[in-house]
């Protein structure tokens, strides 16, 4: 659905504007990751509002996209499987309410994650030299950490599961 929608729109941009210097296949890649986003944003809102956990979802929403812009993570296969992945883990989590020393533990745990795997799967996302990695490694620790000053539940839930996304395991073992 989102590959198609993205596939019509840059044909269509192309068509309005045949001598723009982006190709239609990039067009569509950066259209995929709007709709991606769009998506997400609309559709979880749309059911926290609904859930009445809006302040939960908001805040899982930006904590879970400022921890991965820094620090990367798995990708979903597809971007419908991502929207329907994401919409439905913060919908249930928005649920849950973890005691101050859950978040504390679970805090510590990204914290862990964050210094061990980070930045992962960001070679092909992003344009930063490897020299900063650990900048970026460094500044995924202090926004975790924020964790630890703000005791709420669906912030440490969001950061844990994104530093979570940072581990790579294949077979068993952890790769590069």
């Amino acid at each position: 659905m989102i590959e198609r929608l993205s596939i019509v729109t840059a044909r269509a941009i192309k068509r309005a504007a045949p001598d723009h210097r982006a190709s239609e296949a990039v067009l569509k890649f950066a259209l995929e990751g709007v709709y991606n986003v769009v998506f997400i944003l609309v559709l979880t809102l749309t059911i926290s509002l609904l859930t009445r956990k809006i302040s939960e979802v908001s805040v899982m929403l930006l904590s879970f996209a400022v921890l991965r812009q820094i620090t990367g993570g798995v990708h979903l296969r597809s971007g419908v499987l991502c929207v329907l992945t994401t919409t439905t883990m913060f919908t249930l989590f928005s649920f849950v309410e973890m005691s101050r020393k859950m978040n504390f533990y679970m805090s510590i745990i990204s914290i862990f994650c964050v210094v061990i795997f980070a930045p992962s799967r960001i070679e092909r996302q992003s344009r930063i030299p490897k020299r900063y990695y650990p900048i970026l490694k460094l500044a995924g620790v202090l926004v975790v950490s924020v964790a630890f000053f703000v005791d709420y539940s669906a912030l440490s839930l969001s950061f844990f599961v994104q530093s979570l996304t940072l581990i790579r395991l294949k077979g068993g073992d952890i790769h590069d």
